[in-house]
């Protein structure tokens, strides 16, 4: 697990937004919610931004989370979706 220091500074529940960047790619949105709603089932509505080259995507979703662990998941799970760069 990541050894972060959220929970200081964070009062739980609360929203979070993660920022995926990943290869341009039309499904990268839809992957990204599928992993989200395995951790944090819900109704979401990414936004989506391509570079100015058309090389990547970023990809933005706010998510209900209860714990620091909850978000050390999320970060580990979505950097694992295959074309991920960057999680933020």
């Amino acid at each position: 697990m990541l050894n972060t220091t959220f929970d200081q500074y964070l009062e739980f529940p609360c929203s979070f937004p993660f920022k995926v960047v990943g290869d341009a790619s039309e499904t990268l949105a839809d992957r990204v919610v599928a992993v989200v709603q395995q951790h944090a089932p819900g109704d979401y509505s990414p936004t989506s931004k391509v570079s100015s080259k058309g090389t990547y995507l970023s990809v933005t979703i706010r998510v209900t989370v209860t714990s620091k662990d909850h978000i050390e998941t999320l970060y580990t799970s979505l950097a694992a979706i295959e074309g991920v760069k960057r999680v933020l």
